[in-house]
C-alpha cells in the first residue's frame, strides 16, 4: 500500500491524524496534513483505508499494491 496526500485539497480537519497517528500528522502553522509513513505497514492498512474514507476533502489517495 502507498499513501499520498493532496495538500491543495486538504482542509485540515484532522480525522486521519486521530485514526492513524503513526501515518499522518498536521503542520503546526496551517493544519494541513502531512505523511509520516507513505508506505505503511500491514498493521496500519485498515486505519489508512478508514482515514481515506472519512476525509471530508477526499485528499488522501490510497494505492493498493498487487
Amino acid at each position: 500500500m502507498k499513501v499520498a496526500i493532496d495538500e491543495d485539497k486538504c482542509c485540515g480537519a484532522g480525522q486521519c491524524v486521530l485514526i492513524a497517528p503513526e501515518v499522518f500528522d498536521q503542520r503546526d502553522d496551517d493544519g494541513i496534513v502531512i505523511l509520516l509513513e507513505p508506505e505503511p505497514g500491514a498493521d496500519q492498512h485498515a486505519a489508512v483505508r478508514e482515514s481515506a474514507a472519512v476525509c471530508p476533502a477526499f485528499a488522501i489517495e490510497v494505492t493498493e499494491e498487487a
